[in-house]
């Protein structure tokens, strides 16, 4: 498919990235008949083409033309949204409003039966009499002015007693809160159905294309968008290639002649998908969001929060996602695969570079979901992962090296950090790069940790053949530092060889037949997976989680290009956590880059290290079943609040009368209480938003607490949040 240049990298190395498969020349026609998309929730975006039937996914056109809440603040899923009404603290609850109406409206006919059938006499009528002449009720007289007299009567004390029995029950308050959002909806869609016929003012119109004077365009776009052949990747992928012309990258008549060609396939994703199978997620990528869950409708959510959809997108996993919880608390089902296809979705749209890592078998999404597929320790893996991080600087590949074999335990090295063990790789891939052309694999650096003197000889003689004098200096460094007490040589040729097992061989190998993949490139819109080896070789999974850690946080800050927001989805970040990891997830949100982690307890994070980390991280989610430690960590970061408290005494009425004394025994016998006053005391005083004892006994079990905050330094609340809806 023609990219148009849209997605070429603005930076020129001697040895580019690796790009997705290349896509056929001719774009793909929109498929005519599309599978039928799975149930989802009503107001979830439609598949491309998918016909209306009740009970299924609204179409793509009244998608696009549902409106979206601008002011509904972080996190707060922004489709078909409506801002509740201010709070009143007189509100009255639902439950006592209706059983109130309903006792009062009970009342009201017993009086008028009371009335009609005569039980309280005719004194009633007496009024009537009284300003009507007698002449109106006797034979002979006018009869018909009697009668009408006593229907207007009658009709007036009927009035009457509605507008009595009715402030008693508030039927009023029941109207305005139930009965009339019914009319305001049916005029509300009455008026969304009249909205095509101002094309000015309809978004499938394209208006702000038409504004430009790019009128063909727009109807190309607006006549596919309504026979079903646009879906809503397609519209952000053309509206992130506009934005590129709005920009200055691109030229109107360009941009004009690609959609004039190939209509809504326009711009298209290097693999030629337009779409992800089988989405399982309610995602709205007009406004980037996919939706997590539900605010419970709880008195420890704030008012405005209640019952409104919870959602994420870029603008607040910038400052990245920490999740904590057990296993089966939701954390990869309902945050990590939901989050995963978001990023999938917006980067088919070229907007969003995507890693997702976990272990083989996570369930992190479909094999052809994704551009490249790194499944390290399988032999079916078409790429490897490059260990150097693609870099050429020997420095910069062995400080990110030591970081993720020894990083974990840097605290226990003299000097209390990794810097004398990158500097002893760095005397060993250095040499071995000037005199190679390439860094070491696994086993020739494991033998150069070693010491093994065959290794250390065929390199030096190597370096005094391309007369590299300098690198043959570091070379000797390392060689009289190796065996020596306190050398970190050894220390980092254990930590190696958990990668020099057969289950990795031809991997880490820059020479070998996959193709390597490297973090470099994060300047694409790609979608990479990498699957770790848990089962068997936990730690050495580790160690390259650290390692893809690592590089990404390197990478992502050295990007030339940083239009593209680039996002590190992270399944179960146990033992990752390091002083240097904590410093790079912190440079991510300068860098338009994020990540999401996730971690069964905290102390699977170094006990220094556990605040810094919640600290460092915008966004919070505690899910059901932490325990109370993890909730203590979670209580103090989010902080206290200011709340009015009622306090109700009861004090013991004492009297001297005789007459007193004789009520108040006959009512302790009947009710068994004394009597008493109550005294009621309201104030304010400041508490936990979440005590450690609520989250670790109160979450519900598929909800979870979670806390976002925004790039541009907005901050919500910790809310209830049901997962399951």
């Amino acid at each position: 498919m023609d990219t148009e240049g849209t997605f070429d990298s603005r930076n020129t190395r001697p040895t580019p990235p690796p790009r997705p498969p290349a896509p056929p020349r001719v774009p793909p026609a929109a498929p005519a008949a599309p599978a039928v998309p799975p149930p989802m929730p009503p107001g979830a975006p439609a598949a491309p083409g998918a016909p209306a039937a009740p009970g299924a996914r609204p179409s793509f056109v009244a998608w696009l033309r549902t409106p979206r809440a601008e002011a509904a603040g972080p996190g707060v899923w922004a489709y078909g949204h409506r801002p509740k009404p201010p709070e009143d603290p007189d509100r009255i609850p639902g439950r006592r409003l209706f059983s109130g109406a309903i006792i009062a409206a009970l009342c009201g006919w017993l009086v008028w039966s009371l009335l009609w059938n005569g039980y309280l006499g005719g004194y009633w009528l007496w009024p009537m009499y009284l300003l009507t002449p007698d002449s109106w009720y006797e034979r002979g007289g006018n009869t018909d002015a009697g009668w009408w007299s006593q229907r207007i009567y009658i009709a007036v004390c009927v009035a009457f007693l509605a507008v009595l029995f009715g402030r008693v029950g508030h039927w009023a308050e029941v109207w305005r809160r139930y009965v009339t959002p019914l009319f305001r909806r049916a005029w509300d869609e009455t008026d969304a159905a009249a909205a095509p016929s101002r094309p000015e003012a309809d978004p499938v119109e394209w208006p702000h294309l038409r504004a430009a004077g790019a009128h063909g365009a727009a109807d190309r776009l607006a006549a596919e968008a309504r026979a079903g052949a646009m879906n809503d990747v397609d519209h952000a992928r053309i509206e992130h290639a506009w934005q590129s012309v709005r920009a200055g990258r691109n030229s109107l008549a360009t941009f004009t002649d690609t959609v004039l060609r190939h209509g809504a396939a326009s711009h298209g994703h290097p693999s030629g998908a337009r779409d992800l199978p089988g989405r399982m997620a309610e995602h709205d990528l007009l406004a980037r969001q996919v939706r997590l869950g539900t605010a419970v409708d709880d008195l420890r959510n704030p008012y405005q929060h209640r019952g409104a959809g919870l959602a994420l997108d870029p603008d607040v996993l910038g400052t990245s996602l920490l999740a904590v919880g057990p296993p089966g608390s939701g954390k990869t089902g309902r945050l990590v695969r939901p989050v995963v296809e978001s990023l999938c979705l917006q980067a088919l749209a070229g907007r969003v570079a995507v890693v997702a890592v976990g272990p083989a078998g996570a369930g992190l999404g479909a094999d052809d979901a994704f551009d490249v597929v790194v499944k390290i320790g399988r032999p079916d893996s078409v790429y490897d992962f490059d260990l150097y991080g693609g870099t050429t600087d020997p420095d910069e590949a062995a400080g990110i090296l030591a970081e993720a074999l020894i990083g974990d335990m840097a605290a226990s090295l003299p000097g209390g950090d990794s810097r004398r063990a990158a500097t002893a790789l760095a005397q060993l891939l250095g040499p071995y790069r000037a005199a190679h052309g390439r860094f070491p694999s696994v086993p020739e650096l494991r033998e150069l940790l070693d010491g093994a003197k065959t290794a250390v000889g065929t390199l030096r003689e190597a370096l005094d053949a391309a007369g590299e004098q300098a690198q043959a200096r570091e070379l000797e460094a390392r060689v009289r530092q190796s065996g020596t007490p306190g050398d970190v040589g050894a220390l980092l040729a254990d930590r190696i060889a958990l990668l020099d097992r057969p289950a990795f061989a031809g991997f880490f190998d820059t020479t070998g037949d996959r193709r390597p993949f490297s973090l470099r490139a994060l300047e694409h819109p790609l979608r990479v997976r990498i699957d770790l080896p848990e089962r068997g070789h936990a730690e050495a999974s580790r160690m390259l989680a650290r390692l893809v850690l690592a590089q990404f946080s390197e990478c992502a800050a050295g990007r030339a290009d940083r239009s593209l927001f680039a996002c590190l989805v992270l399944d179960d970040a146990s033992h990752t956590i390091t002083p240097e990891a904590l410093r790079g997830i912190q440079r991510l949100r300068a860098a338009h880059a994020g990540a999401v982690l996730t971690l069964r307890t905290l102390d699977d994070v170094p006990e220094t290290l556990r605040s810094a980390l919640l600290g460092a991280v915008g966004c919070r989610m505690a899910c059901a079943g932490v325990t109370t430690w993890d909730g203590a960590r979670f209580a103090e970061v989010w902080g206290t609040e200011w709340v009015e408290t009622r306090d109700v005494t009861d004090r013991q009425i004492i009297s001297d009368e005789p007459f007193t004394k004789v009520l108040h025994f006959i009512r302790k016998v009947v009710t068994g209480k004394a009597v008493t006053t109550q005294s009621v005391t309201v104030r304010k005083v400041e508490r936990e938003r979440w005590s450690a004892s609520e989250l670790a006994h109160s979450v519900p079990a598929g909800h979870a607490v979670l806390s976002v905050t925004s790039v541009r330094g907005e901050g919500g609340p910790p809310v209830l949040v049901d997962l399951r809806g």
